[in-house]
């Protein structure tokens, strides 16, 4: 394969964040050169040298500010195809309300919560989590989880149970230990996951979990790729560059070569699926055409 893809590319999971805007709990001088406003025009060129056709936005904070600022994006960039915002999970009500507002803008296909960055593992399992994922359910709007820990493999086997119709995704496949000897529990975990034939995973994130982010290669990734591709099948996997997280583990461009050489031996069809069709089935992101500019 060579750099530009002659494909459709819908890279499913790109963050934009504006200090100015809202606020990231999460962010501060120990992210290092991640602490800082990344807008839109700053990917566009490693866009155009990959051949990525359309991308999907998604949060980075808890707040309806960072939310607002993507759609504010989405509506200047015919690029961004869909917006995976916040709803409150652990407020039903409030949920409720926002999640209908959302509903009306056209770009919006999913919702997303930062469970990685709460104390508690367990999150995901309180009753009051619990009723507004059944919102989504009955809502027909796709869930993506950003878990790390097996507990949120564990609790996205409790979800599915509870809530048959929801569709979600694992964002960075939960986090396989990249770099390590031991792939358990992460990959037993993740066969039972895919168990439900409505839980996707994200080829995105994959850095190095031993030593520095940027420590992986393609043969350390290689074997979280290729459970996943076994359990999941490419028609439940999707293509994410992660920008601009991407630059902790050497750069959008780099990181777009390591799933190339990843989909080498992947026939054409497969292929396709992962770059594109599975984000845009999943996402319906027919649904969400875009003609802003």
């Amino acid at each position: 394969m060579s750099e530009r893809s002659t494909g459709e590319i819908i890279d499913s999971h790109q963050h934009v964040w504006n200090l100015e805007r809202a606020e990231y709990a999460w962010l501060g001088p120990e992210a290092g050169r991640l602490y800082r406003t990344f807008d839109m025009h700053e990917v566009l060129p490693d866009f155009e040298a990959v051949g990525v056709t359309g991308t999907v936005l998604v949060q980075s904070a808890d707040n309806d500010d960072d939310t607002e600022h993507m759609f504010e994006v989405a509506r200047q960039n015919s690029l961004v195809v869909g917006v995976v915002g916040y709803v409150p999970l652990h407020e039903p009500d409030r949920a409720a309300d926002r999640l209908a507002e959302l509903q009306r803008e056209r770009k919006f296909c999913g919702v997303r919560n930062l469970i990685h960055d709460r104390t508690d593992p367990h999150w995901l399992l309180r009753p009051d989590v619990d009723a507004t994922l059944g919102l989504l359910e009955q809502a027909g709007v796709p869930f993506d989880v950003v878990g790390v820990l097996p507990e949120h493999l564990r609790a996205v086997v409790a979800i599915s149970e509870r809530h048959p119709q929801l569709t979600i995704v694992l964002d960075h496949l939960n986090k396989p230990p990249i770099g390590s000897d031991d792939w358990q529990p992460w990959a037993s975990l993740l066969a039972e996951v895919a168990e439900n034939p409505r839980v996707y995973g994200k080829v995105s994130g994959l850095y190095s979990a031993v030593g520095q982010p940027g420590d992986w290669t393609v043969e350390t990734v290689r074997p979280a790729f290729e459970h996943a591709f076994d359990v999941f099948g490419a028609g439940r996997l999707m293509y994410g560059g992660d920008w601009p997280v991407s630059l902790i583990a050497g750069g959008y461009a780099r990181v777009w070569r390591g799933i190339r050489d990843l989909l080498a031996d992947v026939d054409d069809n497969d292929r396709a699926a992962i770059l594109a069709g599975t984000a845009r089935s999943f996402y319906r992101l027919d649904d969400t055409k875009a003609t802003d500019d």
